[in-house]
């Protein structure tokens, strides 16, 4: 049998859905511990989101390979939409293990914004929540657009 040729997009898609599938499993255990060791029964909030996160982002990341499969746009753009995702997807699971690793706040939108010690600027906050509505919907909204016309 012969393998399938996947453009790069579809493969990083499938790649990154697995390493989100991974470390969902492996915060998996790391929540389970801090369960077993906290006398309420309960994880940091954050070891919580980044274990419910990457196991959300990891099927989401195979429907943005699907889409990209059978979008009719240009392999750049694909790559582009994909990468985007996959890079904001990335981060965001980085962010909230990192909070859970700190423990330095239980809603990281709260102010001032917190980074263990630091305190970061409000305007990071919101170019990246603006950066990652941009790059999210759009980048999806043109796979979207891209599959449409691979399917009819």
């Amino acid at each position: 049998m012969q393998p399938m040729e996947l453009s790069l997009a579809v493969k990083l898609a499938v790649l990154f859905s697995g390493i989100f599938l991974w470390v969902g499993m492996l915060t998996g255990v790391w929540k389970y511990l801090e369960i077993r060791k906290s006398p309420q029964s309960r994880a940091h909030y954050y070891v919580d989101i980044a274990h419910r996160s990457s196991l959300l982002y990891a099927p989401a990341a195979l429907i943005l390979a699907v889409l990209a499969y059978y979008s009719q746009l240009s392999e750049w753009i694909n790559l582009i939409c994909v990468g985007l995702n996959l890079a904001f997807f990335s981060f965001s699971i980085a962010a909230y293990i990192l909070h859970g690793l700190l423990k330095d706040t239980t809603n990281q939108f709260r102010k001032p914004h917190q980074l263990g010690k630091f305190q970061l600027p409000g305007v990071l906050m919101t170019v990246a929540m603006f950066g990652l509505i941009l790059a999210e919907l759009g980048g999806t909204g043109i796979l979207l657009w891209g599959a449409l016309q691979g399917l009819f």
